[in-house]
């Protein structure tokens, strides 16, 4: 049996996270802004299976910095030794948004076809202009329900990295975890996303630059939620109180 794991409510401060994710990274900045890149790089080359180390890899190279160890590039791929349970929770991440989008992608476009099928001979833009509010409409909760699953899923990779926890208990204690801080962890979401648009209008180079800070806020909310299991802010506090459902 896995033993109960105990985090903080209401914990995260946002801007913090992000002062905090720099101190983390500024010694080695760039050797953080290579190893992003390449995490990015390959987990997009095979999502749901590659995703998954890649994490778990800058994840290790966050905690080993922060508890003074040292951090090489090949760090990144230690996060191999992760695979099946990065797997399994980047295949149960991705299988929720797939079977939100998949159908509302499905049902913009047979709406589209049956809308304009309805017109015959006489062209109303009505039906059409009509599909299009309601699959706005439709699109903003789904957006909802893709930040809610994001916010939910965020600790996971620590998790799995750090405390050794298989997927499953991962999944499960990071969305306890991030329900309980959502709207702090939204508003840090925010704020690294607005960095990366900033970026993205600096020849878009400028997002690769943000990016490595961005994970690394993420890296410091963990710690400001569950602390770290060797050493770390919170190795000589007293363990949180208890959390009940």
């Amino acid at each position: 049996m896995t033993p109960e794991i105990p985090f903080r409510r209401n914990v995260v401060e946002p801007v913090e996270c992000i002062k905090g994710g720099w101190e983390l990274i500024k010694n080695q900045y760039w050797l953080f802004v290579g190893m992003t890149l390449v995490a990015v790089l390959i987990g997009s080359a095979v999502p749901i299976i590659l995703i998954g180390p890649m994490m778990c890899g800058l994840n290790l190279a966050f905690f080993k910095t922060r508890r003074g160890e040292p951090v090489e590039f090949g760090t990144l791929f230690k996060g191999f030794d992760y695979f099946g349970q990065s797997l399994i929770a980047a295949l149960l991440h991705a299988l929720p948004i797939l079977v939100v989008v998949i159908p509302a992608y499905v049902f913009f476009y047979i709406s589209m076809i049956v809308s304009i099928a309805a017109q015959g001979n006489e062209p109303n833009p009505a039906p059409f202009f009509g599909v299009l509010a309601v699959f706005g409409l439709f699109w903003l909760v789904v957006m909802i329900v893709i930040i809610v699953i994001s916010i939910g899923f965020l600790f996971a990779y620590p998790l799995i990295v750090d405390r050794k926890l298989k997927a499953i208990d991962a999944i499960k204690l990071s969305f306890r975890a991030g329900l309980s801080n959502f709207w702090r962890l939204l508003g840090m979401m925010l704020l690294t996303g607005l960095m990366t648009t900033v970026g993205v209008l600096a020849c878009y180079v400028g997002a690769f630059l943000v990016m490595p800070l961005s994970y690394a806020a993420i890296a410091k909310a963990y710690e400001q939620v569950f602390g770290l299991s060797e050493g770390g802010e919170f190795s000589n506090m007293p363990p949180p109180p208890p959390v009940f459902n």
